[in-house]
Formats: structure tokens, sequence, C-alpha cells
């Protein structure tokens, strides 16, 4: 199954939006949050992201999903063969990739139900 890193400058955020793609998803998925700098503050880690791919990662590729700014720079030092980093809603993308993961899609396919979540209308 493809694994999720949700990558924010918040720990807690990071944390709460993989729990709400979790529940909304309803299985489980390896999915994993890297928020906040080491030292809980605000910031980035490559440190939690590189622990945060061996979490998840099954060999069926990871996808990263980044917040914003410097998250974005974090992620993209992890980018290699099955390793890819989708420019999407950090929260719609999110939930998009835990559900599109949770059917067994491929790498790709995962990376393309979070990418179409930037066209999710709200109204």
């Amino acid at each position: 199954m493809v694994g999720i890193v949700l990558i924010s400058h918040s720990g807690p955020l990071a944390s709460e939006v993989a729990a709400l793609a979790a529940q909304i998803c309803g299985v489980a998925v390896p999915l994993a949050p890297a928020g906040g700098a080491s030292d809980g503050g605000l910031g980035n880690s490559a440190d939690l992201v590189a622990a945060a791919i061996s979490r998840v990662d099954q060999g069926d590729g990871v996808i990263l999903i980044p917040d914003l700014g410097g998250s974005v720079l974090t992620a993209r030092l992890f980018e290699a063969p099955g390793i890819v980093v989708a420019d999407v809603p950090f929260v719609e993308g999110a939930v998009a990739a835990v559900v599109s993961a949770s059917t067994g899609a491929s790498l790709r396919a995962v990376l393309a139900s979070a990418e179409e979540s930037r066209t999710f209308r709200k109204l």
C-alpha cells in the first residue's frame, strides 16, 4: 500500500490532519505526520520526515504532502524513485490521498487523486 507523510510547520496540525484523514477513510493506511521542528516548536525537521518515511514505506511508494514554504523545500530533499511530493491543498489532498491509498491504488493513482483535490469546490 502507498504510504503518506504529512509535513507541516506545526506538529499538532500534521497530527490532526492525519487523524482526520484516517477517521474519514476508516481503513488503516500507512500514514504519518512529520510536523514541527525537532525541539517541538514551529518549523521543519528533515530527521522527522526521514523517520516518517521509514514508518510508512511498504514498498509501494510514498507521497509527501507539505503544507507551505519551508516544508515544501524539506519534502523536496527526499524526492527519489518511489518518493514523490504532492503539490496539493494540505487537508483536501491528504484526505484524497488516504482514501485512494486505502483502495490499494498505485503511487501514480494516489498522486492523481491528491492532485484532483485542487479542483474540489465547496460551493
